[in-house]
């Protein structure tokens, strides 16, 4: 699981132009996947929790209140890190097994390396909600499970056509629709009812229990679609059409998504994250992809790429830094730094918002400090 070399595959990413030079990073997706990393990081660490309470009474909250889920009909910035983070992923994965076909690797052998990686995203997705104060638990609401499926699903249709890839993406999000509509199970039989949904039922079946947030398991039937479109804009990157053609088709197709997820937001199917509805998947995947759009525009295309390095460092070992504040940094690590520093803040009698907003700043600096370290040493962990 741990690969020490120069060009750690699944985290490095390469573009080929039509001569087949000396490939070079997308810097673009590099800079994403880090810099969703590091907001991540920053909500571990609970700085917008903290920045949230001290604003409380002034303007700028309503600003630090989109660093958190939408309670259930509506979107918030927040919302779209889950969605970008499988997105990027599929586009990922559309490098990777380019990659893979240039080496003569075969199908089969691609399969089992998905397989495998599905594996132990699953592995760790239950893992990081197993242990629990009160003894073991089993929980399939962790955006690692949820991944497992979907990159699965991306990588059996990728060699498909393209409007065969996205037929399969609107066929799951017709079937979610006609699951939470038409099947009428006593008392989970309002669709877009909190803890009455089809997908509360299936919960039950599954690990007997309801998320009291009103997260379900079978998001990862629409949010395939996320990284499906990850996958088909990693193919058009991929492609020898011009960066500004890549550009406006990307920003079109994202511009469609929005229209439609808004349309049906105001019709008939409500934007709810939690059970991830037809209508925000559509908004969210627009939002991914016109934001795709953008970065690749300014970094790849028009050559912005100073400043990248102290989000690219957290990206390239995404999953180290995701498991260590996810298991490590919720279950010890948070409490052990901040004893320390309220500790000794509490001697220069500093107000308690200071102390807090430093404890979250530090932790995050040592989360920081260990992907560099990382980075230097050139470790790069990956599944």
């Amino acid at each position: 699981m741990i690969q020490k070399t120069l060009h750690p595959e699944g985290f490095l990413f390469y573009f080929r132009g039509m001569q087949q030079k000396e490939p070079t990073r997308l810097q673009s997706l590099d800079f994403l996947r880090g810099f969703i990393m590091v907001l991540l990081a920053l909500e571990s660490a609970r700085l917008f929790d903290h920045l949230f309470a001290l604003s409380e009474g002034h303007a700028i909250q309503a600003f630090f209140l989109q660093f958190f889920h939408h309670p259930w009909h509506g979107l918030r910035f927040w919302d779209l890190i889950q969605p970008c983070f499988m997105f990027i992923a599929g586009t990922a994965l559309a490098f990777s097994l380019h990659k893979q076909q240039q080496l003569c690797v075969s199908w089969s052998t691609s399969f089992r390396k998905a397989l495998k990686r599905s594996a132990w995203l699953f592995f760790w997705g239950v893992l990081d909600y197993a242990v629990r104060p009160g003894g073991l638990s089993f929980e399939l609401w962790d955006v690692l499970t949820q991944l497992s499926f979907t990159t699965l699903v991306a990588f059996l249709i990728f060699r498909w056509s393209i409007a065969s890839q996205l037929a399969i993406s609107i066929g799951l999000l017709l079937l979610t629709e006609i699951l939470y509509r038409f099947t009428h199970v006593t008392g989970f039989d309002q669709p877009f009812t909190d803890q009455h949904n089809f997908g509360n039922y299936v919960d039950v079946v599954l690990m007997n229990k309801i998320n009291s947030g009103g997260w379900v398991a079978i998001n990862c039937l629409p949010t395939a679609a996320h990284t499906i479109w990850g996958a088909v804009a990693g193919k058009l990157l991929l492609s020898d059409q011009s960066g500004t053609y890549k550009v406006i088709r990307i920003v079109i197709a994202g511009v469609i998504a929005l229209l439609l997820g808004y349309v049906l937001d105001w019709t008939i199917t409500p934007i709810i994250k939690r059970i991830a509805t037809s209508s925000f998947t559509l908004v969210s995947g627009g939002w991914c992809l016109c934001g795709l759009a953008l970065c690749y525009w300014w970094i790849d295309v028009k050559g912005h790429q100073r400043y990248l390095t102290f989000f690219t460092i957290v990206g390239m070992n995404s999953i180290f830094i995701y498991l260590f504040f996810e298991i490590i940094g919720a279950r010890w690590f948070n409490g052990y730094v901040a004893a320390i520093t309220n500790g000794l803040m509490e001697t220069a009698a500093l107000p308690a918002g200071i102390m807090m907003i430093t404890t979250s700043l530090c932790l995050f600096a040592l989360e920081w400090g260990m992907c560099y370290f990382l980075y230097t040493k050139k470790i790069f962990f990956r599944l």
